[in-house]
């Protein structure tokens, strides 16, 4: 062991001078220099230094077969040297740096400037104090309490605009360290398989070292870069990397290059790994970019194929950075389009700010104005340069008083009620298994008009279970009784079944008593094993019989074939083949089916029709997949040719045809009707076919009977949408999408075109807002161009999760509906709190304004403003932003993106409790005194203490803001404002606890906050008062908002400044090579179809001896031609169809732009 750590430390030691492999035969560099080249080229390298693949294991010290021993210090040592299998995370954002960002707000950065000249002026004491002849005594507004609690204010601002700053910046961090745990979540439940001592094990993917050997299926997302050792027919998806969409065939001899972050799209086989981590192909990549986004990724790896050592020496640079990943992200961040809520808040904002300024704009001037008229015009002093540093001050005072109402005006507590609101719903969120990546996602949610989902695991479970079978001449609509088959062909089938399938599919018992058993590997082939178990076999005695060495070849399902054929020889040296696959497909090859009693009949193609609309249309109707299980016998000798595979696959024996369910998920169909009554079309997109489509979509009610809606194919679905060039137009997807409800047999680029048809859609008054779901890496830029993508936690790729918004943690279709109802909550609930905040910012502002044009003095002192204004800025907006959702969220329409934030009945509530607080403020201001016996406050001598005149008005003030409060929890309208209040803590907290610090604050207060003690009765008029609220609240529910016509509504957003201007530019990259490639293909048949036509149409017309003008003019009637396109499966048809629809008595002009009667 001593001798072990020894060459442990040296392999350190060369490490850091060399990297030199150790006691390995090859280093770090030379492998990732290996993996670098593709192909032929590789071929060549491996046999110059290496031999072949086996010496290559050799080096690394492991068997092909045995794999590695396993033991930890090997293990160890291997990480040291060729490092481990994880790509370390891009840096989070410092604390500081979220601070910062949170600093960069408008309204915040007004707010910091106007602390900051306050603070400055409260510290400035001019020289001219004592010359006290320079001015009127008029000036006494400003009491000495003030002067010296002068500082409090700006220090109060501070404070407040420090509150929000670490509140939002907080908020981003622990969403950010949510993020990264799920991630770390998400990471450890990857598991491979690989072969360790001999013993198949599934270990983590981080766990993979150099040298492993890795069994692969189709399926895999390779975790590591490998060589390929052994395995039938592996074809591997590249276009992660290299952007060909075509698969790559795999073999020892000609291209055993395997890298990371591939696909294996049909095969199996084992690759010895050679390159983990940061030196895989992937990682490469990701550190070139700092894990940054996939777009690069593509142009990264050309350059990289060209010159592989500048990508060497660039990689450290860009890691150490780190920066660039953000310039990245912010980039991307500003490609989705701002948020619809941010939209209207920004804009709102904008207009109260506006306003507010205009008002303190005023104030300032009427008092400046007041002041001088009333000083040198009226009492004519003259004016002295002595005086000037008073007169300053006096005008430093009317500042402050403007600045306050500006203050007062601006609603600063809205930034943190959206965020408040936001990462509130967002840790609720994360319970209903809504993992939000991006905070302004979930809002978005709420405005959802359609949703795109997938068929398989998001409607429905993704237990594939066998319900029904056609055997021996009997088709069983449930699973059949074991004695009523004949021996034989169960045997049969026991063994098509076992044997013909992956033996990595296996079924485990349940982890927990009472669950259903474990389903692993392929569920389709899943479903199959599982029906061997119900009939009382045992499939693992006949694979234990037939190991998997033993197979004589086997050709894997890929999609072109759609079925799966594995070879045995029997103990009599001739030779069996079990074939599975789709029903249609394997039917077309049998021509025997076995009875009965178990002996084969022939299958003619009649036979085969009648079973196609008796058993297999039937299955498919009732949502089934129908696999066919059939088997064919060969001599020993002469051997058959088995690359012949048209040969092979023939002459076949039908052993039984099967219809497979995959059930709906038990609350789908409810969240479905939830979703349809809040306004939302559910649209399925599924690879599926048709039948089995539309069969599932009833199930759900995503269709219901008698409706009007399509159910189409994506090959119709492009024809549809397609013109004659191939392109796709905008006006032809507008005439399909809104009856669209079920689109079957879809590729991904079908998907995002659909997505991106139904965002730029101006078909509708309101721009449609797109939810989809994916899980497939090829669902990325479908999931990146909707406004909201779900990817789903658990059987989602890497790929999917990143270019989603929200995670659904449980893949389930109703934690979307409860994404709506929280995203919807969010908007209610900012609507609420800016009923609340824009009632107390009217009242403060014109208290302030007219009390500063009479009396030359606000009654509401810059501190208690401040009070009022961060309290119930920052307190309200913590009440009133935490309501838990209810279900009548779900009752409503969504709100469309052009649908003002303030609606006419939260106007029509602002005005009636402004009116209401302001009658009694001003009734308590001018008649206060005689109305409490108590001294008036108007007037107040200078230096004179806080008079209790002034605080009664102060703490009414406050009384009614809190009995508003309860009144701002309902926004539609609603009669009972107490509705569910104990629901929610928080409110009744912090409405209890304001309540407590008034208290405090005119008890104790003093002179910082102006106030004097009351007394009990004085007290108990306040709280009546502020009672008065509820009432008035009821009074004005009972008007109807119809008749106010005049309220205007605020904060809409207008359909112009929707759209970006980096939307336009976004489409040019975002078709994929291969569409690319189709495109050029369509486009050169299009052409050379227009020549034709041409063609045609001179003849045509020179037949009739009418003008050659005519046929000139074809050229251009694209237009016509489009029509045509869009009524024909093939467009082969058009330019017959065209040419002979133009009857030759036609007059040139017509000649010239067929008519479209004559197409089918």
């Amino acid at each position: 062991m001593g001798d072990m750590t020894n060459s442990d430390f040296y392999s350190k030691n060369q490490r850091n001078e060399s990297s030199h492999g150790g006691e390995f035969g090859c280093t770090l560099e030379e492998l990732r220099s290996l993996m670098e080249l593709r192909s032929t080229e590789a071929v060549v390298k491996i046999k110059e230094t290496y031999g072949d693949t086996e010496a290559i294991c050799r080096r690394l010290k492991t068997s092909p077969i045995e794999g590695l021993p396993g033991t930890a210090p090997d293990l160890e040592k291997r990480k040291q040297i060729f490092g481990q299998n994880f790509i370390p995370p891009k840096k989070p954002k410092t604390f500081l740096q979220l601070v910062w960002e949170a600093l960069q707000d408008v309204t915040l950065i007004i707010l910091e400037i106007a602390a900051i000249i306050s603070l400055g002026l409260s510290f400035y004491h001019p020289p001219g104090e004592s010359q006290e002849g320079c001015a009127t005594a008029q000036a006494g507004s400003e009491d000495e309490g003030e002067a010296e609690a002068g500082w409090i204010e700006g220090a109060a601002i501070l404070l407040s605009v420090i509150c929000v700053v670490l509140v939002t910046a907080f908020n981003d961090w622990s969403k950010e360290k949510q993020f990264r745990g799920l991630q770390s979540r998400i990471e450890q439940e990857q598991k491979f398989t690989v072969i360790r001592a001999g013993q198949v094990v599934q270990i983590p993917v981080a766990e993979i070292v150099v040298g492993d050997i890795a069994q692969i299926k189709y399926g895999d997302l390779l975790p590591a870069d490998g060589l390929f050792i052994q395995g039938n027919d592996l074809k591997i998806d590249e276009s992660s990397l290299t952007g060909e969409s075509d698969q790559v065939r795999k073999s020892v001899d000609k291209d055993p290059m395997l890298l990371s972050g591939t696909h294996v799209m049909e095969g199996s086989g084992r690759m010895v790994v050679t390159a983990v981590g940061v030196n895989s192909q992937t990682g490469i990549i990701f550190t070139l970019l700092g894990a940054g986004g996939e777009e690069e990724e593509k142009k990264d790896k050309k350059a990289k194929q060209q010159d592989g050592a500048a990508a060497m020496e660039m990689q450290p640079l860009k890691s150490a950075e780190g920066g660039d990943a953000d310039d990245k992200k912010k980039a991307n961040m500003h490609k989705k389009e701002k948020s619809v809520l941010q939209g209207k808040l920004t804009k709102l904002a904008v207009q109260i700010g506006k306003a507010g300024l205009v008002m303190s704009a005023i104030t300032v001037i009427i008092l400046v104005l007041y002041f001088t008229v009333d000083t040198f015009v009226v009492n004519k002093k003259p004016w002295l340069p002595e005086c000037t540093p008073v007169y300053v001050q006096y005008f430093v005072k009317f500042f402050i008083i403007g600045v306050t109402v500006l203050v007062v005006a601006v609603p600063e507590g809205l930034p943190l009620a959206v965020t408040i609101s936001l990462a509130y719903s967002v840790k609720k969120m994360m319970k209903d298994n809504n993992l939000v990546r991006h905070l302004d996602a979930c809002e978005t949610m709420g405005n959802a008009t359609a949703i795109c989902s997938d068929k398989t695991g998001t409607l429905t479970t993704n237990r594939m279970t066998v319900v029904q079978a056609y055997l021996g001449d009997v088709h069983y609509k449930e699973i059949p009784d074991p004695s009523s088959i004949n021996a034989k062909t169960m045997e049969l089938l026991v063994n098509a079944i076992a044997i013909n399938s992956a033996y990595t599919t296996k079924i485990l018992p349940p982890e927990k008593e009472g669950a259903l058993p474990r389903q692993v590997g392929n569920k389709t082939e899943c479903g199959l094993l599982g029906f061997v178990l119900d009939l009382k076999q045992d499939y693992d005695a006949v694979r234990s019989q037939m190991p998997e060495e033993k197979l004589y070849k086997v050709y894997t399902f890929n999609s072109v074939r759609k079925s799966m054929s594995t070879v045995i020889k029997l103990p009599d040296e001739s030779f069996r083949m079990y074939s599975k696959g789709a029903s249609e497909i394997v039917l077309k090859k049998c021509c025997k089916i076995l009875n009965g009693s178990g002996e084969p009949r022939v299958f003619r193609p009649r036979d085969r029709d009648e079973m196609v609309k008796k058993v297999i249309e039937p299955m498919a109707c009732d949502g089934l997949r129908t696999i066919c299980v059939a088997y064919r016998d060969f001599p020993s000798s002469p051997e058959p040719d088995w690359d012949n595979e048209n040969d092979i696959l023939n002459d076949l024996t039908c052993i039984c045809v099967v219809g497979i369910e995959d059930p709906v998920r038990p609350e789908v169909p409810e969240a479905i009707r939830k979703c349809q009554r809040a306004g939302i079309t559910v649209r399925m997109v599924t690879g599926d076919n048709i039948n089995t489509a539309r069969a599932i979509a009833i199930k759900c009610g995503i269709i219901h009977p008698g409706e009007d809606f399509l159910c189409i194919e994506g090959k119709e679905f492009n024809q549809r949408i397609r013109n004659e060039k191939g392109e796709i137009e905008q006006e032809r997807i507008d005439k399909i999408w809104p009856k669209l409800r079920v689109l079957a047999r879809s590729s991904p680029t079908d998907k995002h075109t659909l997505v991106k048809g139904i965002i730029d859609s101006t078909h509708t008054e309101q721009r449609q807002v797109v939810a989809v779901t994916g899980d497939g890496t090829n669902d990325g830029p479908a999931l990146k161009k909707a406004d909201v993508g779900f990817a789903m936690g658990i059987a989602g790729t890497d790929v999917a999760k990143e270019a989603s918004d929200i995670i659904l943690t449980d893949d389930n279709f109703s934690s979307i509906v409860k994404a709506v109802m929280w995203g919807r909550n969010v908007y209610d609930s900012i609507s609420k709190f800016l009923q609340f905040q824009l009632t107390v910012n009217v009242v403060a502002v014109i208290v302030a304004f007219t009390g500063a044009c009479i009396t030359q003095d606000s009654p509401l002192k810059a501190v208690q403003m401040l009070w009022v204004n961060l309290i119930m800025d920052t307190f309200a907006s913590l009440a009133l932003a935490t309501e838990p959702p209810t279900e009548t969220l779900l009752l409503r329409k969504p709100y469309g993106r052009n649908k003002p934030l303030i609606s006419r009945t939260m106007m029509k509530n602002i005005l009636g409790h402004a009116v209401y607080q302001l009658t009694l403020i001003f009734t308590l201001l001018f008649v206060g005194e005689k109305m409490f016996e108590i001294d008036s406050g108007r007037n107040a001598p200078l230096h004179s203490p806080p008079s209790e005149h002034y605080t009664i008005i102060f703490n009414t003030f406050v009384m009614m803001q809190l009995f508003n409060e309860i009144n701002a929890r309902k926004i539609h309208g609603e009669r009972n404002v107490f509705d569910g209040i104990f629901r929610n803590p928080i409110f009744c907290t912090i409405v209890l606890g304001t309540f407590a610090i008034q208290i405090v604050i005119v008890q104790f207060g003093g002179k910082p906050f102006s106030c004097s003690p009351l007394q009990l009765d004085q007290w108990m008029w306040c709280i009546f008062i502020g009672l008065g609220e509820l009432v008035w609240g009821q009074v004005i529910a009972t008007i109807p908002t119809s008749r106010l016509k005049f309220l205007k509504e605020a904060g809409r957003l207008t359909q112009k400044e929707e759209i970006p201007e980096e939307e336009l530019n976004e489409d040019v990259e975002e078709i994929d090579h291969a569409e690319r490639e189709l495109r050029r293909g369509q486009i050169l048949w299009f052409r050379g179809l227009n020549r034709i036509q041409t063609q045609i149409e001179v003849v045509n017309t020179f037949k009739s001896g009418a003008s050659f003008q005519g046929a000139l003019r074809r050229q251009s009637s694209v237009t016509s031609q489009s029509q045509d396109v869009a009524n024909l499966s093939s467009p082969s048809h058009v330019s017959l169809s065209n040419a002979l629809s133009s009857p030759t008595s036609l007059p040139p002009a017509a000649a010239g732009h067929p008519r479209r009667e004559g197409v089918p």
